[in-house]
């Protein structure tokens, strides 16, 4: 009997680490949805597919940032969100604690930093 796989959405504009950061969720054993590039198909999506676990970039293509989706997200669900992201600075972090996220990894990454952080928070995405 298999368990079924959890569901990750990966919110990255650039193609490539998409890519990546799915490979990597892949070898972690979720199932991805990804290629979403703006803030408000991810709002839209979520509520659609109810994912258990959100890789969110905060630069984002489009008018609103992975912050501000996730804010939107938030007023419909608590899914949990990891932010994997080039803005190291203070008032990004600041920003993104409103959403209640499980980590805030700063770009690039690695597989073992993704690995790490998902066994870090595995009780909190297994609750979902």
């Amino acid at each position: 009997m298999s368990e079924e796989k959890k569901k990750v959405f990966i919110v990255e504009d650039d193609l490539i680490l998409n890519l990546l950061y799915e490979s990597y969720m892949e070898r972690l054993g979720f199932e991805t949805t990804g290629e979403l590039v703006y803030g408000k198909t991810a709002v839209d999506l979520v509520k659609e597919i109810d994912p258990d676990l959100i890789l969110m970039d905060i630069a984002l293509e489009g008018e609103m940032d992975g912050i501000e989706a996730m804010k939107k997200i938030r007023e419909f669900s608590d899914v949990p969100v990891i932010y994997i992201t080039g803005n190291s600075d203070p008032h990004h972090k600041e920003r993104a604690k409103e959403t209640h996220f499980l980590d805030y990894l700063i770009k690039p990454i690695e597989f073992e930093d993704l690995k790490s952080s998902i066994e870090k928070n595995f009780s909190k995405i297994q609750g979902s």
